[in-house]
């Protein structure tokens, strides 16, 4: 995420990023950033799925599903 973040940046795209942390959050912590990455999506034009080897996890299939629900278009780093 960090090389296509630096890559769209420097090509003038502003990224809105998911957060990065150390380790695995609470419960808390998830539902937190699982309400902060469905609003990033809401404020973004498009989303860019990160996805190295075609891997998608349940929460960044739930988000796909939701920006397409919203009209978002939604690509992939390596299509599966």
């Amino acid at each position: 995420m960090r090389d296509a973040n630096r890559e769209l940046t420097l090509s003038g795209v502003i990224v809105l990023a998911p957060g990065e942390l150390n380790g695995a959050p609470s419960e808390a912590q998830k539902a937190v950033l699982d309400a902060l990455h469905l609003w990033k999506i809401d404020l973004a034009d498009r989303i860019l799925v990160v996805n190295p080897g075609g891997y998608i996890g349940e929460s960044t299939s739930r988000e796909i599903a939701y920006a397409r629900a919203a009209g978002k278009p939604v690509s992939f780093t390596h299509p599966g």
